[in-house]
């Protein structure tokens, strides 16, 4: 995609340069945690356990040292910004033309293990908004994971560099937790969890929710496309490469040999792509409301 140019957001802050020694390991029982931390990647809800189920596969090692961003960290931090700002720019004037003011979101660069409003973060958490801080946390070495280990298609030629869109719709579907927080949505969706008669109908209002991140990451696609004319060949195939590979039926399957459609709590790889693809399509927030991705669950 096309990215270089454009402004850059001041609201990325870049913890990398304090790299902490309690980063998950990759063998033995890691692989469980990369799994669990796809499996609960994109949520908005509390991490803890999964982060405690880290921290003890790793010893709950605390050591940091300081360091120097290398060359390709600093082209990341760059990238982030960039879609960052974009994302700033696309939903504050999709917020004004309803009348309201859109406040932005923080997002966190960090390696191994940082602190959020939400509690510990760990790497093998994978991406996740904060409401309590209105902060996205991201380690841009989950996509090594997710790439892998999952077989997601993420890269895309351009202009002779290796390029990236699937990091921005992950970013883009974490800044819908973001709007979602502010248009009360995220709130709606506790309320009917907490009344639901068992936890296959709250799974179903999570559904939801995660559906209509996916969504609203292809809004912003949309808008940002028309406003930036970004997207290159192979960009969206990227995009829904990733939103196949952390679809609940493809990670049941991956971690247990079969689904179990009961405990989906983010949708399949169809609803995902489907939802994306409609966002990307239409460009208007209202043809894909809490409510009527809710009756397609």
């Amino acid at each position: 995609m096309q990215w270089k140019g454009r402004r850059q957001s001041t609201n990325v802050e870049d913890r990398r340069t304090i790299s902490g020694g309690g980063k998950a390991a990759l063998g033995g029982g890691g692989i469980i945690v990369a799994i669990l931390a796809i499996y609960s990647m994109f949520s908005g809800n509390d991490t803890s356990l999964l982060q405690n189920l880290v921290s003890g596969l790793n010893g709950g090692s605390t050591q940091t040292e300081q360091r120097e961003l290398t060359a390709e960290e600093l082209n990341q931090q760059a990238f982030v910004k960039t879609i960052l700002a974009d994302t700033e720019d696309v939903w504050g004037q999709i917020f004004q033309q309803s009348k309201m003011t859109y406040k932005d979101p923080h997002l966190v660069i960090f390696s191994g293990q940082t602190q959020s409003g939400c509690g510990g973060a760990d790497a093998a958490v994978g991406p996740f908004y904060c409401p309590a801080d209105m902060t996205v946390y991201f380690d841009m070495d989950f996509f090594n994971e997710l790439r892998t280990q999952f077989g997601a298609q993420m890269r895309s030629k351009m202009d002779g560099e290796q390029g990236d869109f699937a990091v921005a719709y992950v970013i883009a579907h974490e800044i819908g937790h973001h709007v979602q927080n502010l248009l009360g949505t995220s709130s709606q969706e506790q309320q009917l969890s907490q009344r639901a008669r068992n936890e296959a109908e709250a799974n179903k209002y999570s559904v939801a929710l995660e559906l209509q991140a996916d969504f609203y990451a292809g809004i912003f696609t949309y808008h940002d496309n028309k406003i930036n004319n970004m997207l290159q060949t192979g960009d969206i195939e990227g995009a829904i490469s990733a939103a196949q590979a952390v679809g609940d039926d493809a990670i049941q399957k991956r971690m247990q040999g079969y689904v179990v459609p009961e405990n989906f709590t983010h949708g399949t790889s169809e609803q995902r792509v489907y939802w994306f693809k409609k966002g990307y399509q239409s460009g208007n927030p209202s043809t894909g409301t809490y409510e009527i991705i809710l009756k397609s669950v």
